[in-house]
C-alpha cells in the first residue's frame, strides 16, 4: 500500500497517523518455516539483511506477514547510508556490518496470521492483531511503530524530529490494507538550508543554466558540494546564466567537488564551471545522506543578507539521538 503526497494531515475520528521512517520499506514474510523479505519493488532483500530475516524466523506466531521498514541507527540517528550500504554483492561484506551496525524492523501492519488473511480486515483490528503479537516477541531489535488517532500529537513527530523522520502518515482506521494503491496520505517533513553556488551545469543548449551546485563549509574550512537544484523555468535558466557570468573563474568546490557522475544516471556529464564563492541561496530539501542532500533541492530565494562563511555543514546535522527520537514518539 502506497502514500499520496498531501500538504497538511487530515481531520476527522476515522484517521491514525504514523510516522514516516526515514528506511526501506520492506515486507516479512513467514511460511513454512522460511523467512523471506521483500523490497518495495518486489526484489528480495534477505541475503542483505541476514540478521532481520533471524528475529523474524523467531516471532512467536506461525506464518506470518508483516509491512514495516527496515532502519539502521547509528550514535548520530537514522542512518539511510548505513542501509545503502548493506547492497553489496560480497556475503562477507554483509556479514561484517549486520555485526556491526544490525538493522532494525519497525512493523506498522499485519496482512496474514496463521491461516487468515487479515489483508481484508480494516486497520484498527489489523492493529489490534500486531500489537498482541509484538507484546509476545523476544528481539528488541523488532519494534512496534508508534500510532495515534492525535493529528495534534503527529504534528508534534513532525516539527520536534528534526531530520529524524521522514514525515507522518496517515491512514483510515475503517478501510482494509489496498495493496498496489496510494490509499494512505503523507507529509514530508521538508527543511530548508542556506547554501553557497560554488559553481553550475549548463543546459543542453548551450544558453542556460541546467543546475546550480550547492555548497557549505565544514569544521574544515573547505567549501564541501552538498547537492544541487534546477527547479526553475527555461527562461529562469538564460536568466542565471547572466547573473552567474560575472562570478565565474573562482575556485569553486575547495573540499568535496561534484566531478563524480551519479550512480542513477551515468549519461548525465562530469562537466561543470566553477564560480567564486560569492552567491548564497535558500533552498528547500527532504532527506540527507552522508551529509549530502539526497534528492535535488527546491530553490526557495537568493540570500543577498547571509556571508557566504555562514553557510556552514552544521545546518544538515539533526541532532536527535535514537535515544531522544524514542522518547519524542512516546504517544501521550
Amino acid at each position: 500500500m502506497e502514500a499520496l503526497l498531501v500538504a497538511e494531515l487530515p481531520d476527522g475520528p476515522e484517521w491514525r497517523f504514523e510516522p514516516k521512517w526515514d528506511g526501506f520499506r520492506c515486507l516479512a514474510v513467514r511460511e513454512g518455516g522460511k523467512v523471506a523479505l521483500w523490497s518495495r519493488s518486489g526484489k528480495p532483500l534477505g541475503r542483505y539483511f541476514p540478521e532481520v530475516e533471524a528475529m523474524i524466523a523467531e516471532l512467536p506466531a506461525g506464518d506470518i506477514s508483516l509491512d514495516g521498514e527496515l532502519i539502521i541507527e547509528t550514535a548520530a540517528g537514522l542512518s539511510f547510508d548505513a542501509l545503502s550500504q548493506r547492497l553489496h554483492p560480497a556475503e562477507s561484506r554483509i556479514r561484517k556490518l549486520a555485526a556491526e551496525t544490525p538493522a532494525k524492523f519497525m512493523a506498522f501492519d499485519l496482512l496474514r496470521l496463521g491461516a487468515d488473511d487479515l489483508a481484508e480486515q480494516p486497520l484498527a483490528k489489523r492493529r489490534r492483531h500486531l500489537e498482541r503479537i509484538m507484546a509476545r516477541k523476544h528481539s528488541a531489535s523488532l519494534i512496534l511503530s508508534p500510532q495515534t488517532d492525535k493529528p495534534a500529537e503527529a504534528l508534534r513527530w513532525l516539527e520536534r524530529s528534526g531530520g529524524a523522520l521522514d514525515g507522518v502518515v496517515a491512514k483510515r482506521a475503517d478501510e482494509p490494507y489496498r495493496a498496489g494503491e496510494r490509499a494512505m496520505l503523507k507529509v514530508k517533513n521538508h527543511r530548508s538550508a542556506d547554501c553557497v553556488v560554488g559553481g553550475y551545469r549548463e543546459d543542453a543548449k548551450g544558453d542556460g543554466v541546467a543546475s546550480l551546485l550547492l555548497g557549505l563549509y565544514g569544521d574544515d574550512g573547505l567549501l564541501h558540494h552538498v547537492g544541487f537544484c534546477s527547479s526553475f523555468k527555461a527562461a529562469e535558466r538564460r536568466q542565471w546564466a547572466r547573473d552567474l557570468a560575472p562570478l565565474a573563474g573562482g575556485a569553486g568546490f575547495t573540499g568535496n567537488r561534484p566531478d563524480k557522475p551519479s550512480r542513477w544516471a551515468r549519461e548525465r556529464t562530469v562537466e561543470w564551471t566553477p564560480l567564486r564563492p560569492e552567491l548564497v541561496v535558500e533552498v528547500l530539501y527532504d532527506q540527507v545522506t552522508a551529509g549530502r542532500f539526497r534528492h535535488g533541492t527546491r530553490l526557495l530565494r537568493k540570500r543577498p543578507d547571509k556571508r557566504p562563511d555562514q553557510c556552514r555543514c552544521e545546518q544538515l546535522r539533526h541532532p536527535l539521538t535514537p535515544a531522544e527520537l524514542s522518547d519524542l514518539l512516546a504517544v501521550e
